[in-house]
């Protein structure tokens, strides 16, 4: 089994983009540092880091999550050679809902257990199109796909906080972006529960605002190996202290997204602490390198297009540098892969090659064929200048 690439799909120059604007508000805040102010020395010291991290990010930019459910159930309502379709109803005891997951299962015959893409973008027409679905399937791994919104409503005309899950859960303020990402682990669960299916090779994948979600849960959820953020956007994977613009491959100037766009445009995803720091993001005690760091020591393989400058092209870069400092700490320095691709704002089918590629990588020891660390414009200062400790 092997998965093939075009090598003119990517960017290998740093002349596909030209920056007009990039506005640095002020330095990243180091990883290292605890919030006693004093910065750890040894990996040993992670963990503990990582929680104080956690607490930090996930509750102020995404307010608190709802733990796992107290009720749990799992019915088969479709099964077949090819795809199979389960209903998971979840909740307290007092109160449940429930959401479909969907698994369409290699086309090819496997040996062993089977690795699982988790993905809640069931609502996209991508996670429908066999062009993106076939790398997946004729390599060996399944698909599972649920749709988030039937935990949590994501209607921009209405913007407020609306879904089932909300009413299980009152007393927590997670946003939608919480709601899904809570989603992803209960799709876990389920895939406990299922014969044949790799528990140690678990991936999530989501794109644009299921880009995030796939973020969130993979800081959440440590079940899973590799965590692949499309596209992600500010909320997840940019930089809230650059603001940055730039002409792009057809020749037009776009900007990037800030926090103030997307809380005015989104507020519902968020949880209610972030929006006192809009126009303020320097104060944050955070920024998306945060969030990336929390992945090491797992496999965090991040998408990117060189003509989505809403997406902060160089921003996204800057925090990627930045948490390469940890996993390079960690001595993980390889499981952080992220590229830039020719092209707009979408989930690729080479998007999906390049995952299949990493899958294949880190489960089997297949070569990496796909091209990592090259960037679509010419490179600025790093905004950090803080050190990895010795």
């Amino acid at each position: 089994m092997a998965v093939s690439f075009d090598p003119k799909m990517f960017c290998y120059t740093q002349d596909t983009i030209k920056l007009t604007q990039y506005d640095v508000l002020g330095q990243l805040p180091d990883p290292f540092m605890t919030d006693s102010g004093k910065r750890i020395t040894t990996p040993a010291e992670w963990p503990a880091r990582r929680e104080e991290m956690r607490k930090t990010v996930i509750d102020l930019q995404y307010g608190t999550i709802p733990p796992k459910p107290e009720y749990f159930k799992l019915d088969c309502t479709y099964n077949a050679d090819d795809t199979s379709s389960y209903r998971i109803t979840v909740g307290t005891r007092e109160k449940q809902t429930s959401f479909m997951m969907k698994i369409l299962w290699p086309t090819v015959k496997t040996e062993g257990k089977i690795p699982v893409v988790v993905d809640g973008d069931f609502v996209f027409n991508y996670a429908h199109n066999l062009d993106f679905l076939n790398p997946m399937r004729e390599n060996g791994i399944a698909y599972a796909t649920f749709n988030r919104t039937e935990l949590a409503n994501d209607l921009i005309e209405d913007k407020r906080r609306v879904g089932p899950l909300f009413e299980v859960y009152p007393a927590y303020t997670f946003g939608a972006l919480g709601a899904w990402a809570w989603g992803y682990s209960r799709c876990v669960d389920a895939l406990e529960r299922i014969p044949n299916i790799d528990l140690d090779w678990i991936i999530f994948t989501g794109h644009s605002r299921g880009g995030k979600t796939a973020m969130l849960a993979g800081v959440l959820d440590t079940r899973a190996a590799i965590v692949n953020p499309n596209e992600t956007n500010a909320g997840a994977g940019s930089c809230y202290r650059i603001h940055s613009a730039g002409i792009n491959e057809e020749g037009e100037e776009r900007r990037s997204e800030t926090l103030k766009d997307i809380l005015f445009n989104f507020p519902y995803w968020f949880g209610p602490d972030l929006p006192a720091y809009a126009e303020k993001e320097n104060e944050l005690p955070f920024d998306c390198h945060f969030l990336k760091a929390m992945i090491a020591p797992r496999v965090l393989v991040q998408g990117e297009a060189a003509s989505d400058m809403w997406t902060n092209v160089p921003g996204t870069w800057q925090t990627s540098v930045a948490a390469m400092e940890v996993f390079d700490f960690l001595g993980c320095r390889d499981n952080f892969l992220w590229y830039f691709r020719n092209g707009p704002h979408k989930h690729h089918v080479e998007d999906i090659k390049m995952l299949v590629d990493t899958v294949l990588h880190f489960r089997s020891g297949t070569p990496l064929t796909g091209r990592y660390y090259e960037t679509p414009f010419r490179q600025p200062e790093k905004i950090f200048s803080w050190k990895k400790p010795e």
